[in-house]
């Protein structure tokens, strides 16, 4: 097997955490690219084998630096805890280093539906980033996870499960495609380490399909309690942030469609998890005591 270094963006979070995981599992060597080095996380790659080094989205050089030697490279970008005009200029400047350090392949992370004109800003910040990768020289591909179950094991939703609510502001009957990190990190590795397969491709991934009625049920079998489905009102989403409000307005007006069948015939080597797959691996009960609540 031929062994690859990959510059890994993101590394101490939850997608590029799982993109390290994978890659190094796989025997291949992971720069772990990351703003604080010394972060608990941090060390936790370094435990695993990862080269941990400091880099800045921000910050031209660090990136250069960090970036030269490797072979390919995984970008994600995101605008919370800033904004969508800052993420796209960080995209961009991440894009741009890769270039300037010839990489043979730059995978970037995007959002499912993000080239289909959703108005969803941190959808289009996304997109804006695809077409500068296009546009750069460097041999790309974009994967686009579809909704993330892992939102369900924090915020707000956690918050309701301690009352026996799922809370999401979707209609009980509508379908929703959702994907863990794992397994956006495992499909990450395979691209990575199959570019010529799928150099030049955007492809939408996720790994089941629920409504919200079925997810309420799964979470139930999960829990051991019951748990029920209640419609916030997107006016309340609103008030609290309207990029949020316009995802679950295109997630009930359009939907997220997702070949999940496909994938899973064409990919099965990425072991994709049902949401009741990961729901029955969550620890619950030592997230409901240790998560503050968000009333």
């Amino acid at each position: 097997m031929l062994t690859v270094t990959v510059a890994v963006t993101g590394a101490t979070g939850a997608q590029g955490g799982a993109t390290a995981r994978a890659l190094l599992a796989a025997g291949h060597r992971v720069r772990a690219l990351t703003r604080r080095p010394k972060s608990p996380a941090a060390d936790a790659l370094r435990r695993l084998g990862a080269d941990v080094r400091h880099a800045d989205l921000d910050d031209a050089p660090s990136l250069r630096a960090a970036l030269t030697g490797a072979d390919s490279l995984f970008a994600v970008t995101t605008p919370f805890g800033t904004d969508t005009a800052t993420e796209t200029r960080q995209g961009r400047t991440l894009v741009d280093a890769a270039a300037a350090a010839r990489l043979g392949h730059v995978v970037f992370t995007s959002a499912a539906h993000a080239d289909r004109g959703t108005g969803i800003p941190h959808y289009e910040s996304k997109h804006l980033i695809e077409r500068h990768l296009r546009e750069a020289g460097v041999p790309w591909t974009v994967i686009a996870p579809a909704a993330f179950m892992d939102n369900y094991a924090g915020g707000w939703t956690l918050d309701g499960l301690r009352d026996g609510t799922f809370a999401w502001p979707m209609p009980a009957h509508l379908p929703l495609t959702l994907i863990p990190a794992a397994d956006i990190g495992a499909f990450a590795a395979l691209v990575l380490l199959r570019r010529d397969e799928f150099t030049g491709r955007r492809i939408d991934i996720a790994s089941d399909t629920l409504t919200p009625g079925r997810i309420a049920e799964t979470l139930t079998a999960a829990l051991g309690r019951p748990v029920a489905h209640q419609e916030v009102p997107l006016e309340q989403v609103q008030n609290w942030s309207t990029d949020l409000a316009a995802m679950f307005a295109y997630f009930t007006t359009h939907g997220l469609d997702v070949d999940v069948a496909g994938l899973r015939r064409d990919y099965p080597e990425v072991g994709w998890h049902t949401f009741a797959d990961w729901a029955a691996g969550q620890d619950w009960d030592a997230l409901s005591a240790t998560a503050p609540a968000h009333r």
